[in-house]
């Protein structure tokens, strides 16, 4: 099971973490998430324990904990959700690019016919003063 691990302090590292965990059950990996840039952590990481039951074991126990001068949090860790966007949006495959073409051109006719509108009433105006 992976755990989330939040509000770390600056100075926890990963050897910290697994001496921690490992009271409540085998420890497979821990990873403190860094910037990449600098190398300071990011204030969480994750924990992945050898199963589920060593996984609740691990949130029970170490939940609200002080660990380094902070209290950690501690819950089952989510996967993040796949981001649209990239290459994918410039790249096309031409079934989506007809689509997208297909809803630009309705959206270009509707200004078009909305412009239409607004300068057949300014000719209106200028033609027939009198009707203010």
């Amino acid at each position: 099971m992976r755990l989330y691990v939040g509000n770390l302090s600056y100075a926890t590292t990963e050897d910290t973490l697994r001496e921690k965990f490992s009271n409540y059950g085998e420890v497979v990996s821990v990873q403190i998430m860094k910037d990449r840039f600098t190398e300071q952590s990011k204030g969480f990481g994750f924990v992945e324990m050898a199963d589920d039951i060593m996984g609740e074991r691990g949130i029970g126990g170490m939940n609200g904990k002080d660990v380094d001068g902070r209290r950690i949090r501690v819950s089952v860790a989510v996967d993040k959700p796949k981001r649209e966007g990239g290459a994918r949006k410039f790249f096309k495959r031409d079934d989506e690019r007809r689509d997208s073409d297909e809803r630009q051109n309705f959206s270009r006719n509707r200004n078009d016919r909305n412009f239409e509108r607004k300068t057949e009433k300014k000719h209106f105006d200028r033609e027939h003063p009198e009707e203010y």
